[in-house]
């Protein structure tokens, strides 16, 4: 394996945040779960190199997409984009009956931390159960995408961990989304 650490602007990741549903027709899904609890309703997909997460309570919707490029998605909806570079935080200001915070961390590691942190996240994701999904880049470099989640009576919780070979790249988001009284 020979993990190429030049930038590429076909690796530019980014968070959106809509105030709608999308469509599943939209991404090439890997995984699809769900959980209802009493006033709410997730729906959680994995994508190659990406997730989408559906937050609903009654008629208000939020969903969090991360994705590579993600030009192929609608603008209709669309409260916030943000590129996945760096450590960055997000507060959504809203009045509506839904909160949502998250943060978003990039690192790109050689080739040994790259393979390292691979392979603890393959156990990680064994371990707790998350939803995993494994390819490989078009370098034939092993790749993986983790959402692990955790259910509260108001709050959803969900942490992404991407890993992309070709560049080293490691994309990590902590979301949480809230019900508001």
């Amino acid at each position: 394996m020979n993990i190429s650490h030049k930038s590429s602007n076909t690796q530019v990741f980014r968070l959106m945040v809509y105030q709608r549903a999308l469509h599943p027709e939209l991404f090439d899904l890997q995984i699809r779960r769900g959980h209802r609890q009493d006033n709410y309703e997730v729906e959680y997909w994995v994508v190659p190199g990406g997730h989408v997460a559906r937050f609903q309570t009654g008629k208000n919707v939020l969903t969090e997409a991360v994705l590579e490029r993600g030009d192929h998605l609608p603008e209709t909806g669309l409260l916030y984009a943000l590129p996945c570079l760096g450590e960055k935080e997000y507060e959504l200001d809203t009045q509506d009956k839904i909160g949502y915070v998250t943060t978003v961390q990039t690192e790109t590691l050689n080739e040994n931390l790259y393979m390292a942190t691979y392979r603890e996240m393959c156990d990680f994701a064994q371990e707790v159960g998350a939803a995993c999904h494994l390819w490989q880049d078009r370098e034939n470099v092993p790749c993986l995408s983790v959402l692990d989640v955790q259910r509260y009576r108001k709050e959803f919780h969900i942490q992404s961990y991407h890993l992309v070979g070709a560049n080293g790249l490691v994309l990590r988001t902590q979301s949480i989304f809230d019900v508001r009284e």
